[in-house]
């Protein structure tokens, strides 16, 4: 017998087993969770590395676990110990969705691979998110998101609009954007299974994910062959683009348009120039000419201040926008107004700060929102959901296949 939590969203009554650790897993079942998903997170008996990340009150439970396991349930298991492996694979004869974040010769030895999963439930969505595609001279090799923006020539674009050193950018944005595309592509084969009544094994590579992110705008004239042309998206290279200079602080402002440049020309005490500027005649010719276009630019925002400026682009129609640091966004108007961040108590944690889950629908979405979990928090609860009993589970903890708190 078995049991799903349901409380509610589009996902309401899909159990996902979560074999992921640190972030990028991680922050896909999150993602999962807060559409009603029931998430199981299998944890190890040391528990994810990430409860080790930031400050934190309690030993475990860290800032950077925090915000990346909430609507879960905590169950510690020993998958090297037999009767650990024993359980992972009752746990999946129900389940509908496993995912995992590490190498799937890791699995295989484990003898967790889709074929043995797959064997004791045909309907299960096997999940994995790997460093690169398995059939390439990569396929072993260890990743994290500093080594994919490695792979992926992140670090070179920014030296090319910087200071000439390769840096990284400071975000773990790969681990997210490719954990956004594990839902992407669990959610369509949750979709596909309703359609033809079977599971099937998924691979997210993170280093062919993160490809088209760079090549989208900058493969540019290798596009073609023969090449019309370098790799390099101009305007996006311009080390000139940055964040514009005021007397008081910066700006963000898009000048895009033929519309938006005769105005900003005209706001700027230029409005006759405009029709005799062959540089901005079209967005072709702007783009050739961007860095210097951008360098003029920076010489009339260093004229007046940020405040005034937003009244005057905004007038204009001219995109534009404050330039936030970490500290101001907790004050954001937009953020404040929308609800963004949410006090909310922790029963092991106390107060804490968190963000909502920013999508919306007409339909309603989750009604129980699930902190973050202590290590094996939830091991009794759900064994006792698969038929384990009291004694049974104490047994296990005894052998240390589990563990609970």
């Amino acid at each position: 017998m078995s049991a799903t939590i349901d409380s509610g969203g589009p996902l309401a009554g899909v159990r996902v087993l979560d074999l992921t650790s640190v972030l990028m897993g991680p922050f896909a079942t999150q993602l999962l969770g807060d559409m009603g998903a029931d998430v199981v997170k299998i944890e190890a008996p040391a528990g994810d590395t990430s409860r080790g990340i930031g400050p934190m009150r309690n030993p475990g439970m860290g800032a950077g676990y925090l915000h990346v396991n909430r609507n879960k349930r905590s169950v510690c298991i020993d998958l090297k110990n037999p009767a650990g492996r024993d359980l992972l694979i009752e746990l999946a004869r129900t389940a509908d969705v496993l995912v995992y974040n590490v190498r799937p010769a890791a699995m295989r030895r484990l003898r967790l691979g889709y074929e043995d999963l797959s064997a004791v439930n045909p309907k299960l969505i096997y999940a994995g998110m790997v460093g690169y595609g398995q059939t390439g001279p990569y396929a072993e090799l260890p990743a994290y998101d500093d080594l994919i923006q490695g792979a992926a020539g992140v670090p070179s674009l920014l030296s090319v609009v910087g200071d000439g050193v390769p840096r990284y950018v400071p975000l773990a944005f790969v681990d997210r954007t490719v954990g956004l595309a594990a839902v992407n592509a669990i959610t369509a084969a949750l979709y596909q299974r309703s359609r033809i009544g079977r599971g099937q094994s998924i691979e997210v590579p993170m280093f062919e994910t993160m490809v088209p992110f760079v090549l989208g705008e900058h493969m540019a004239g290798q596009t073609f062959e023969p090449a019309l042309g370098p790799a390099g998206y101009p305007r996006l290279l311009a080390p000139e683009r940055t964040p514009y200079q005021t007397t008081d602080g910066h700006i963000c402002a898009l000048v895009y348009t033929d519309r938006q440049w005769r105005s900003f020309y005209e706001i700027t005490g230029r409005g006759d120039a405009f029709d005799r500027d062959p540089r901005v005649v079209n967005i072709g010719e702007r783009t050739k000419n961007i860095g210097a276009l951008c360098a003029e630019n920076a010489t009339h925002f260093r004229t007046d201040s940020t405040a005034n400026w937003l009244v005057r682009l905004n007038a204009a129609d001219i995109p534009c926008m404050r330039l936030n640091t970490l500290e101001s966004l907790f004050t954001d108007p937009q953020l404040q107004a929308t609800g963004f961040f949410e006090m909310v108590e922790h029963p092991s944690e106390g107060r804490l700060r968190q963000m909502r889950v920013p999508a919306s629908s007409s339909e309603p979405g989750r009604s129980e929102v699930l902190p973050a979990p202590r290590l094996g928090e939830h091991s009794r609860e759900v064994l006792n959901e698969i038929g384990l009993d009291a004694k049974a589970i104490d047994a296990l903890i005894a052998s240390g296949a589990i563990k609970a708190s």
